[in-house]
């Protein structure tokens, strides 16, 4: 296996090798073990500076990148465009470029337009990490994603993984999709019609429409949730209609002659994708998604950081 990763930047699942994966998953490892021990720090990255931009409200992602980089002593910078200069018109460039006057080493950005990450790497030298850019993608939820269903099940490849709910407006679903197939996992996306992309089939993937028979074929339920913010018009009758065909509860979890990982990558609209009982059960991994989280990111920071080292 190759000690660095082929990229200078991480903007996407479809820009990776498998071997950079493994790569990231073995680094991850190490960090996980790390992040439990009683001193959770490691002074790798004491002379890396990275910034956090979010153009998009963000908890999770953002509080994770954040301990990722502490726990890795790094300098780090938190931009939240709702207080800056954005709201003036200044250009993501001048933005930019202005925190990387600063000597800025690394960018983690969110961004509301697909390909934001693409476009600034472009166009300045620091190492760029796509935090969700629009319903383009969002590389590090794949893969802390699949590390989670290694890490469960042994490995990813040839598991049934099934993504259900809103696959047109999710940067999640697209990214899995990516990660998944590169890691030789069988992928079927469930939803409303309304909510499936006339190209997903072209990404190697099969489509369900009814529920229980996706999770009687999967190993795996990676449940979505419908991102209402994305939407300029009504794809389904109502939410009561939604949760009736698409929600997933304890009796149907129960009613499978198996057992299926559940599989969150939030927020959780609870009582909609899926109940409570359901969020909160031994199937559901969701917790651990975070703590692993944390791991990948750290993984991926320190990997990109060795490169902008040499």
């Amino acid at each position: 296996m190759s000690s660095e990763l082929s990229v200078n930047h991480l903007l996407g699942i479809k820009y990776l090798k498998r071997e950079d994966i493994d790569l990231i998953f073995k680094t991850a490892d190490h960090f996980k073990e790390v992040i439990n021990r009683p001193i959770k720090k490691v002074p790798s990255l004491r002379d890396i500076t990275i910034a956090n931009l979010f153009f998009e409200n963000s908890t999770r992602t953002r509080l994770s990148f954040e301990l990722a980089e502490k726990r890795l002593s790094a300098d780090v910078i938190n931009f939240s465009a709702a207080s800056s200069s954005v709201k003036k018109g200044e250009t993501l460039i001048d933005t930019v470029n202005n925190i990387l006057s600063m000597k800025v080493d690394m960018v983690v950005m969110r961004h509301p337009n697909p390909g934001a990450g693409i476009f600034l790497s472009k166009h300045v030298k620091a190492s760029i990490i796509n935090a969700g850019d629009g319903a383009h993608e969002h590389p590090t939820q794949a893969l802390l994603d699949s590390y989670s269903i290694r890490e469960r099940l042994g490995e990813v490849k040839g598991k049934k993984i099934v993504i259900v709910g809103d696959i047109l407006h999710s940067r999640v679903a697209l990214s899995n999709i990516f990660a998944l197939k590169l890691q030789g996992a069988e992928v079927k996306v469930c939803g409303p019609k309304t909510l499936l992309p006339k190209y997903i089939e072209s990404l190697g993937v099969e489509v369900e429409t009814n529920l229980r028979a996706a999770l009687e074929w999967c190993d795996v339920a990676n449940m979505l949730r419908v991102q209402n913010e994305r939407m300029d018009i009504s794809y389904f009758p109502s939410t009561r209609e939604y949760i009736k065909q698409f929600g997933l509860n304890k009796k149907l979890l129960e009613s499978l002659d198996k057992e299926v990982i559940i599989m969150h990558p939030g927020p959780i609209n609870r009582g909609v994708e899926i109940t409570s009982d359901v969020a909160d059960s031994d199937n559901a991994i969701i917790l651990d998604q975070v703590q692993n989280g944390v791991a990948v990111r750290m993984a991926v920071i320190y990997l990109l950081a060795s490169r902008i080292k040499q």
